[in-house]
């Protein structure tokens, strides 16, 4: 049985320092990897990713993280991530990692994904350039997603999860209001999650959404923002996808 624990939208800024730091401490008794789906800042700053670095560093469990839209919005992104990962912490875009504790191989594949809403009510690439690279850009993500798991399926991992802060799918975006669900989330995201294959897919930013979704693929998806989840994160038991609140 592999424990990932997950949890996104944490918006963590310097009058929140210590509030999630004896909560991740108990992970190394409970999962095997922490995984964080983006906005964990409030508005970006590198002073609000040191911050989230003091909570995550040195807690004997792999961290995985991608960025979320607010750790875009002071404009400074990879200073975002390279703090995170002076702490220790896997960031992906596009990429993959592989961590685990023993003999336990995790693969993880992490983009922060993007909008353009969902099969019958979405974004196409028709019209001004400006709306031509919203939805290029959201199929960047996905592809760049798609190719991170093709990697992992190459690796020999126990495991390949999906991490993305935006939805992959509708269903974890209950609650929310149908106008916004284009700024929610893309198709694009679950087609890469599908085509080349997970045993899990975890993303953040819907606030008032659902936990449980699913890929038309069949493919289990997750809303861990914390504001959905109601805890300091949640762990899921893989491969047979038993629950266990924690934190």
């Amino acid at each position: 049985m592999i424990r990932i624990a997950a949890v996104g939208d944490i918006h963590m800024s310097p009058e929140s320092q210590g509030t999630l730091r004896s909560s991740f401490l108990t992970l190394r008794e409970c999962a095997d990897v922490l995984l964080l789906a983006g906005d964990l800042t409030r508005h970006g700053t590198p002073e609000e990713a040191a911050v989230v670095a003091r909570e995550i560093k040195d807690l004997g469990v792999p961290v995985v993280a991608v960025l979320g839209n607010h750790d875009h919005h002071d404009e400074r992104p990879e200073e975002v991530a390279a703090i995170l990962r002076d702490a220790g912490a896997h960031v992906l875009e596009g990429e993959s990692a592989v961590v685990g504790t023993g003999e336990t191989r995790i693969g993880v594949a992490g983009t922060k994904g993007f909008g353009g809403g969902f099969v019958g009510a979405c974004a196409g690439e028709f019209g001004e350039p400006l709306m031509k690279e919203f939805v290029r850009y959201s199929r960047r993500c996905a592809d760049g997603l798609h190719a991170a798991l093709k990697d992992l399926a190459d690796r020999n991992c126990d495991v390949r999860i999906a991490l993305t802060h935006f939805s992959p799918v509708p269903d974890t975006l209950a609650g929310e209001p149908q106008e916004i669900y284009p700024f929610l989330g893309s198709y694009l995201l679950a087609e890469a999650i599908d085509t080349a294959g997970a045993d899990l897919a975890v993303h953040g930013h819907a606030h008032a959404g659902t936990e449980h979704g699913m890929t038309s693929g069949g493919i289990r998806v997750r809303n861990v923002a914390q504001p959905v989840i109601g805890q300091a994160f949640h762990v899921y038991n893989l491969p047979d996808h038993e629950e266990h609140p924690q934190g």
